[in-house]
């Protein structure tokens, strides 16, 4: 008896350690694209997508951990783009409504994979199609820039 208690303790133990909930950034994303473009164009601001499987795509939480959550980006970000974040999770509940409305833009413009993050620029025009890139905020916003 002590032998599965000890075991099960062990195994809350490592569960628990493994856990990782990752980062969370302070951006603030909105969740409709035709809003978010009319936005833009106002405000002279490129949009970002970002289509994501926030809660089991390990490259979209590696994404948000080392680029979306510092400082550099927010700061690039508010100054710069609109943001628009269409999630796809797993475990997260969704409305009917948001879940179609995801799917059809991903269908629309061929997302295949995530995370995949599409940017416009001001004027509405899709400039960029991309993902998770490593080196971090600065880098990646030389990345965007490039397209701008």
């Amino acid at each position: 008896m002590k032998r599965n208690v000890f075991v099960f303790a062990i195994l809350v133990a490592l569960l628990t350690g493994c856990a990782k909930t990752g980062a969370a950034d302070k951006l603030n994303w909105q969740e409709n694209l035709e809003k978010a473009l009319a936005q833009a164009k106002k405000e002279n601001k490129a949009v970002l997508v970002n289509f994501t499987g926030s809660d089991w795509c390990i490259w979209c939480k590696r994404l948000t951990e080392e680029v979306f959550a510092k400082k550099e980006f927010e700061s690039y970000a508010k100054k710069n783009l609109i943001l628009v974040k269409l999630d796809f999770p797993r475990n997260i509940e969704q409305s009917t409504e948001t879940k179609v409305y995801n799917n059809n833009l991903a269908q629309r413009y061929g997302i295949q994979g995530f995370p995949t993050i599409l940017l416009f620029n001001s004027a509405g025009k899709l400039v960029l199609t991309t993902g998770y890139q490593p080196g971090g905020p600065v880098s990646y916003i030389e990345h965007l820039k490039s397209k701008l």
